[in-house]
């Protein structure tokens, strides 16, 4: 049985908040929304739900994947479907009756009198960074007597104006007139958040760039702006009292549990507003410096369409000290040789025949494999040459049924953190899934207990020790040390080292020449730096993990073998990211313990080979294997709330290209 729609039936439940009369009046205004995307179109459903009457609606957009985050309208069922005509359809099913004028090519120069004719009230749903045509309807919203409202999407909660004829307009609160493009996205940011409520939770802040427009949004701030926006649109078109309108900014943070209610009586110009808009130019505005990628000549073609794709995605492997050892040669159009260089046998102080590299080289086809399930692919992979330069030949086919793996939406969030994290032991179903990505060819063993973690620890202050002492490291930390501000395509950035400013610029003085440093290590000790990079981690950690090879198989080849071991740290490492976990190789304690079994000589400094068979000998005490059995250490534990300021990226896919180095 169809069910007839009745007005009054519909909205009955609004009467006791609205008089009936007042209900009424509401059936015969109209609203003028301009977009339908994030704040637009839940504002049209909320207005439309309190029984406004009559719409006037503009959008010339259509929906995409990049909106199902936060738009009443994205679903599957509407992607690539007009905006405009999916809300109205959604705004008709909740009341058949409504009003509605369409703009399907947004709010021009040349509408905007068409736009706004008869509305009672204006609703900003403009995209944030359309400001120019904002600009212009709010202009003529006020010369026409028509009040307008707009509010912000920020963070998780909401900033929101309402502008009323006779009141303080638009241009006289924001003041972007006569200001450039980048100043006046600033002035409009902090025009409607003065208070700033939402900074003191921004996990990521490279995520905000007002010069490539570009901001992110949550749903939960969209919904929030719709239920303020109902509110004033009630007080406005009832004549409620209550209603502050411009100068009054208000800005309501749930997640702070917080609401800030500012008077600029001039505005953006207001003393204080210009001291917060001096202070968030400097943050939002100053260039980003990075690290200068080198780049190599005539770089090779980037293979188009999924196979290019594949190879940009699978970039973010790790490898040790962010070198990058490989390079795509692709031969056709789901094929590729991967050539990795080691400098196994040019570098006497290279760990183990280069096997970090050939292990890294396993992450790498990882990640390979977990980015070819996006596109329906999988991998299938073969060692051409097991010596260095290594090639590897992987292909990486359609094959149909397969599902995108979970662990390819985590290959750019994993990465090393090197702060304290939470002190929390690992839960059951973390310890049991991590061990579950190691798989068969790594053994997981935990040292989660307070004592353990300080043992490995020391064990990791005593290779801090010898590798700040060792002129042959030096070098190495030299060439990989990145002193740029900001993330680094090619080495590591200063800022993620885990030390203190006093002693990071103490380093930096020390690390210009070897004589310097040479002489600190002699006078200061090498103890302040072990202290930050290895005791402070150790107590802020859930645990620490060893993976271990399993026996191998008679007859197994070494390489393939490697390979399938990295496959299999990664894995790990991208679970752990996944369940939301940092991780922290430590790496070096097994490379000096390597070092100290084997007798290795540190030309520089004699007593440097006994202290490092010293750490060989507590290290095979305390975990009572010798350090050519394990494969990988580190720790593991949940971060503390916040990114790390700076991180290793990686180089460019052009610059990674196999014929670009061929010359």
């Amino acid at each position: 049985m169809q069910t007839l729609f009745s007005y009054a039936q519909a909205f009955d439940r609004n009467i006791g908040w609205v008089t009936e009369a007042e209900q009424a009046s509401l059936r015969g205004r109209t609203v003028a929304i301009a977009g339908m995307g994030g704040v637009g179109g839940i504002h049209m459903l909320t207005l439309a739900r309190q029984g406004i009457g009559g719409f006037r609606i503009a959008d010339f957009d259509t929906f995409g994947i990049a909106n199902m985050n936060r738009q009443a309208g994205a679903f599957m069922s509407t992607m690539d479907r007009p905006k405009l005509d999916v809300m109205a359809e959604m705004a008709l099913d909740i009341n058949p009756e409504l009003r509605i004028e369409r703009f399907p090519h947004g709010v021009t120069p040349d509408n905007v009198d068409d736009f706004l004719c008869g509305a009672d009230l204006f609703v900003d749903g403009f995209d944030f960074f359309e400001l120019g045509i904002r600009r212009q309807v709010f202009a003529r919203a006020e010369q026409l007597g028509i009040p307008a409202v707009t509010a912000g999407p920020i963070g998780m909660g909401t900033g929101y104006l309402a502008f009323v004829p006779g009141g303080m307009t638009f241009e006289q609160y924001f003041r972007l007139d006569g200001q450039p493009e980048d100043e006046q996205f600033l002035r409009f940011l902090m025009g409607l958040v003065p208070r700033g409520l939402h900074r003191a939770y921004l996990v990521d802040p490279s995520r905000i760039n007002l010069q490539e427009r570009r901001g992110p949004s949550t749903a939960a701030a969209c919904q929030l702006c719709a239920g303020v926006v109902g509110v004033m649109a009630l007080q406005l078109l009832l004549r409620r009292p209550g209603l502050r309108p411009a100068p009054w900014n208000q800005h309501f943070d749930p997640y702070r549990g917080r609401l800030a209610t500012t008077w600029l009586p001039q505005g953006n110009n207001t003393p204080s507003q210009r001291i917060r808009l001096a202070l968030a130019r400097r943050a939002l505005l100053r260039p980003r410096p990075s690290a200068p990628v080198p780049t190599v000549p005539a770089p090779a073609t980037v293979p188009p369409g999924p196979l290019g794709a594949i190879l940009a995605a699978a970039r973010w492997a790790p490898s040790g000290d962010n070198s990058q050892p490989w390079r795509f040669e692709p031969l056709d159009g789901e094929t590729v040789r991967i050539h990795v260089q080691t400098e196994a046998g040019q570098n006497p102080y290279e760990y183990r025949d280069g096997e970090p590299s050939v292990l890294a080289a396993g992450m790498l086809l990882e990640n390979l494999r977990l980015a070819a399930t996006a596109y329906g692919r999988q991998l299938e992979w073969s060692v051409e040459h097991a010596a260095d330069p290594y090639r590897i030949l992987a292909r990486i086919p359609v094959v149909p049924g397969t599902a995108e793996d979970p662990l390819a939406s985590v290959l750019q969030l994993r990465s090393v953190d090197r702060r304290p994290y939470l002190s929390r032991p690992l839960r059951p179903h973390e310890r049991a899934a991590l061990e579950a990505a190691a798989g068969p060819e790594l053994q997981v063993d935990w040292h989660e207990a307070r004592g353990d973690r300080l043992r490995l620890a020391r064990l990791g202050m005593m290779a801090t020790d010898i590798r700040l002492r060792a002129q042959e490291t030096f070098r190495v930390h030299q060439a990989v040390i990145d002193w740029t501000p900001g993330h680094s395509a090619t080495g590591l950035p200063a800022g993620a080292l885990g030390l203190d400013r006093l002693t990071l610029r103490t380093m930096r003085w020390a690390m210009a020449h070897w004589p310097r440093m040479h002489v600190m290590n002699r006078v200061a000790g090498t103890w302040a730096a072990a202290a930050q990079l290895d005791i402070r981690p150790a107590l802020g950690s859930a645990a620490f993990f060893t993976l271990a090879s399993r026996p191998a198989t008679e007859g197994e080849d070494r390489t393939a073998r490697l390979l399938r071991q990295g496959g299999a740290v990664q894995r790990f490492w991208l679970t752990a990211a996944r369940l939301g976990l940092a991780m922290q190789p430590g790496i070096a304690t097994l490379i000096f313990a390597h070092y100290g079994a084997h007798g290795l000589t540190f030309t520089t400094d004699p007593a440097l080979q006994a202290k490092a068979a010293r750490l060989s000998d507590r290290f095979q005490a305390l975990l009572g294997r010798h350090p050519d059995d394990f494969v990988y250490l580190g720790r593991i534990g949940e971060p503390r709330p916040g990114l790390p300021s700076v991180r290793s990226v990686r180089r460019d896919i052009e610059n990674l290209m196999y014929a670009s180095q061929a010359g």
